[in-house]
């Protein structure tokens, strides 16, 4: 007969060494705790700050210890909503802007800001506001490296002791109101209308100059052209009449002669174009003369020989 009370016993102690056995994995489990790589884990003893676990395998006093969760310590981006920001003139712009910041101390980014995202947030905010507000218009269009700066500095004083660094701070966009987007394009296509019509009124302007530089450069090449060919014309003529005047006087001609070359040459030398002065050399007045003596010889000796008869 199988004793009861030696069964009941045995199932106890069965059930208690099951129950050991789960302690014991509980505790084991709970002794041990792994972190992963950029993250960092805040130990917190009977609810104060005991220490940081950085990644690896971290040991831990069971049912003492106890991890909050796990702080991100790679670098973050950001990228708030449109914030409607009011500048110098009196314009309501929307910013959008993107932060890139990283948390540097885990214990600081966990006790000394209840929601260090939210912070950063309503912080860059502000600061966009304070920056922007001071400048009108067209200088917050066109000084984004300037806003980008100041922002980053005062982001980064003001996140220090959380724990966090801002390293850049960008503007995504900066919409002006549809109006003055409107009046903006309008100017710029006029001044494009602008630059466009000054730019055909030069190059017509160039155009006509060399134009007319042309026509002078040719028309003084022309007259160029045309002195040198009389010049050398003229030359030519002179040079042949020079040689005829030589073969002549090398042939050592009488007054007749020379009277009839002189005269067979006059109507050539005024034929020519160029000719506006003409040159009578004295050897033709002689000749001329010796011709006029010998007529008048001739007419004394007819009315001589008929008295003698």
């Amino acid at each position: 007969m199988i004793d009861i009370d030696a069964f009941v016993g045995q199932i106890f102690v069965i059930l208690l060494l099951v129950v050991l056995a789960i302690f014991v994995i509980v505790v084991i489990f709970r002794s041990i705790r792994i972190i992963p790589q950029a993250y960092a884990g805040i130990v917190e003893r009977l609810g104060r700050y005991q220490r940081t676990l950085q990644p690896g395998l971290a040991l831990l006093v069971p049912f003492v210890d106890r991890v909050r969760p796990l702080v991100d310590m790679r670098e973050q981006v950001v990228s708030f909503p449109p914030q409607p920001v009011i500048t110098e003139d009196n314009l309501v712009v929307s910013i959008d802007t993107v932060v890139y910041f990283q948390v540097t101390d885990a214990r600081d980014a966990t006790y000394e800001i209840a929601n260090y995202l939210g912070a950063v947030e309503q912080l860059t905010t502000t600061t966009l506001r304070n920056v922007v507000g001071g400048l009108n218009l067209e200088e917050a269009l066109t000084s984004r490296d300037e806003i980008n700066g100041q922002l980053r500095v005062v982001l980064d004083e003001a996140t220090g002791k959380w724990g966090i660094r801002v390293s850049r701070v960008e503007l995504k966009a900066i919409d002006p109101p549809a109006s003055i987007q409107d009046s903006m394009e309008k100017q710029m296509r006029a001044e494009r209308d602008r630059r466009a019509a000054i730019l055909t009124a030069e190059g017509s302007k160039q155009s006509q100059i060399l134009e007319a530089e042309g026509r002078r450069q040719a028309e003084i090449l022309r007259a160029e052209g045309d002195k040198q060919a009389q010049i050398l014309r003229a030359e030519g003529e002179s040079q042949a009449i020079q040689a005829v005047f030589a073969a002549i006087h090398a042939g050592n001609p009488d007054d007749k002669l020379l009277a009839y070359q002189y005269l067979q040459t006059l109507p050539k030398i005024s034929e020519s174009p160029s000719s506006k002065l003409w040159i009578v050399p004295s050897e033709l007045t002689r000749a001329l003369q010796g011709i006029g003596d010998a007529f008048v010889t001739k007419a004394g000796d007819g009315p001589a020989a008929s008295d003698a008869s």
